[in-house]
């Protein structure tokens, strides 16, 4: 059997794949055998070095130069204030008009009806606060409620007697 040459240049010595019963490498073969071994087996021997959390890049939130624009809400509308402010005086927790300026005594009665409902009173008016006042979102507007009619559910009396036997079952009340 004739040898054949790695590659095409003829300059190079042919080296045999098969030498007396032994496999020979190039020596490409060799040490790509080696650099994969190596690249391999680095990870096992590695250590696990945590820089502090200063190191390295800046921990600043923002960018030099350029100002943090505020979010949400900054200020309370004068007609919302005065909403707000009828709302506080029908429940007696603000005394005299509405005047539709957010202002302590405002904040003071909004502060204290949110704790007499043992909500939060640092962030004032909490959403809840302002559902309880009536002041919530309005939805008769909405896709869903136009054409339609928020009617009172028909008297108990107009409910069939084995479906109220149902309803109690269910609820585990005996009559």
């Amino acid at each position: 059997m004739r040898d054949v040459p790695l590659d095409c240049n003829v300059n190079q010595p042919v080296i045999p794949f098969f030498q007396g019963g032994t496999l020979v490498f190039s020596y490409r073969s060799i040490l790509a055998f080696v650099l994969s071994t190596a690249l391999i087996a680095s990870p096992a021997f590695a250590s696990r070095v945590h820089r502090a959390p200063t190191s390295g890049h800046a921990t600043s939130s923002h960018k030099k130069g350029k100002s943090r624009r505020p979010r949400g809400q900054q200020a309370i509308e004068p007609a919302r204030a005065t909403e707000i402010q009828q709302a506080l005086i029908r429940e007696h927790y603000l005394s005299g008009e509405a005047t539709g300026k957010w202002d302590a005594a405002t904040i003071a009665a909004m502060q204290k009806y949110q704790a007499a409902h043992g909500w939060q009173t640092k962030l004032t008016p909490d959403s809840r606060a302002l559902k309880k006042l009536g002041l919530g979102p309005d939805y008769s507007n909405a896709i869903n409620a136009k054409n339609s009619s928020f009617a009172a559910p028909p008297p108990a009396s107009t409910i069939p007697p084995d479906q109220k036997a149902g309803f109690a079952e269910a609820a585990g009340v005996t009559p």
